[in-house]
């Protein structure tokens, strides 16, 4: 089926009416450049940009990126785009504006009613697409469903809010997909293993899963698990123990930071399951430790 321009916007098209999470959708041919129609802005929005046809040189999150037919460009809300030289370039693109109920990097995400994923795959979306360093993917696959949700806009046949909402819903799992196995290809296991140790360590008090940690290096959970078995010679939750009590020690050695605090800011459910799991990783509950590690000893 060939491209043809369309553009429907939540400001003026009708069709959008039943579609409130649209912003924006669109496939544009650009023949000309045209100064200044593409400046450096910051969006509020989930964007997602998909090269059909030229070269395009723009600016994502401060870094040069140039794209060819194929790639898709990812802009999370916060993030700045715009062309290099202040104007889009010539060739064809499709491109879609979301809206997102919470728009702060790194916290938990609600797409809205619309969305049939569950709470924690959207949470583990949201922590993909705000981990990943590099905003471009190359495929082709998203293309048909830009111009099935174009189809189905247009025509409102029975059914075809739902089917709109699923199409986007599919979108953003693919393109996630798509981002777990860009990441997972280009980096080696230990300097993912470092960057996940980093993230963990900066929100222990969250109550991780293995899935949630496989998402972030992307992975797969059994694959997660085997690599870091083979690397730290643990499970994933026997390894993220170890990294709350290693950070409970350097705690405890602050002679002002309650126990009970410590506790709940490392991860543990209480007290008491810090206090159990604690003397059974060291050999002496927290209170012991803090009296041998105290300065009057």
């Amino acid at each position: 089926m060939p491209h043809s321009p369309f553009i429907y916007s939540a400001n003026s098209s009708k069709e959008l009416q039943q579609f409130p999470q649209i912003k924006e959708i669109g496939f544009k041919i650009n023949n000309s450049i045209k100064l200044s129609s593409f400046a450096l802005s910051r969006v509020q929005d989930l964007r997602i940009y998909l090269i059909v046809d030229g070269k395009f040189e723009w600016v994502i999150n401060s870094k040069h990126e140039l794209l060819y037919p194929g790639d898709a460009a990812i802009i999370l809300p916060g993030q700045e785009i715009g062309g290099l030289k202040g104007y889009i370039g010539i060739g064809a693109f499709y491109w879609l504006h979301l809206k997102l109920k919470k728009t702060e990097l790194g916290s938990k995400i609600d797409f809205g009613k619309w969305s049939r994923l569950s709470k924690n795959e959207r949470n583990i979306m949201w922590k993909i697409l705000a981990i990943n360093k590099s905003p471009v993917i190359s495929t082709s696959e998203i293309i048909p469903y830009f111009q099935e949700i174009r189809n189905e806009i247009s025509g409102q046949e029975l059914g075809y809010v739902t089917r709109v909402n699923h199409l986007l819903d599919s979108m953003l799992i693919l393109i996630s997909r798509l981002l777990t196995r860009q990441a997972g290809s280009r980096r080696d296991f230990p300097q993912i293993f470092t960057n996940l140790e980093k993230s963990l360590r900066k929100n222990l008090s969250h109550k991780w899963t293995v899935e949630e940690m496989a998402a972030m290096v992307g992975m797969g959970s059994t694959t997660f698990t085997e690599k870091v078995k083979s690397y730290t010679g643990f499970p994933p939750l026997h390894y993220l123990i170890n990294i709350r009590i290693a950070e409970a020690i350097k705690l405890l050695k602050l002679q002002e930071a309650n126990i009970t605090d410590i506790a709940l800011e490392t991860g543990f459910y209480s007290s008491q399951h810090f206090s159990t799991t604690f003397k059974r990783l060291t050999g002496h509950t927290p209170n012991e430790f803090r009296k041998q590690n105290s300065p009057k000893n």
